[in-house]
């Protein structure tokens, strides 16, 4: 056996060869699945307060961080980013959804309402905004962008009859200062306006 040579040396050597190996495969790999990622980019457009935007989006990427990060809509909160707190709901089509859990390429060619685009163009409040800060139905404001987004779904669907359908309809979107009794009394402030009564 040559002098320099021993176990440790030759389990060195090894280690460092497989290592080597290794780190070529991954590599290749990433190489080989570049203009796999490309091909995989999804054109979309997406009709966001009205305006049209055309973009070329991971199939992956959630309407949240669409809104957020591809077109620069910040008033759209992410929470828990897993459907649990509502933070994130906007409307699709009219209707609520938690835009966490909505991939972008779901909403292709359809119209998405944020809280940015509640108000009229000279500026005039949504009477479901102006009733938030009426009755004081928030605290920190981090929830309320979302809360307010559902609340007009609520009403929209006809689930603001009541106090006790309010709470249950609205019981997706939480709120950690506790401003709930303030909610509801927006809510119902905001029905008759929106209905015209």
């Amino acid at each position: 056996m040559h002098p320099d040579f021993s176990r440790r040396t030759f389990l060195g050597a090894g280690a460092s060869t497989a290592a080597l190996a290794l780190a070529a495969k991954t590599a290749a790999a990433q190489d080989a699945d570049a203009p796999a990622r490309e091909r995989a980019s999804s054109p979309t457009t997406l009709l966001v307060n009205r305006q049209p935007h055309s973009l070329t989006l991971d199939p992956r990427v959630s309407l949240l961080d669409a809104l957020r990060e591809h077109i620069g809509l910040t008033g759209t909160k992410k929470g828990c980013d897993h459907g649990q707190c509502g933070a994130c709901t906007v409307l699709v089509d009219g209707k609520r959804v938690l835009s966490c859990l909505t991939l972008a390429v779901m909403a292709d060619g359809k119209s998405v309402t944020t809280i940015e685009g509640l108000a009229d163009a000279d500026g005039s409040l949504h009477p479901m905004q102006k009733a938030f800060i009426d009755l004081d139905a928030f605290q920190c404001g981090y929830c309320t962008p979302g809360q307010i987004i559902s609340a007009i779904g609520c009403v929209e669907e006809g689930r603001a009859d009541n106090d006790a359908n309010i709470r249950e309809y609205m019981s997706g979107n939480l709120c950690r200062c506790a401003a709930y009794p303030n909610i509801v009394a927006a809510i119902k402030q905001a029905r008759l306006e929106m209905r015209g009564a």
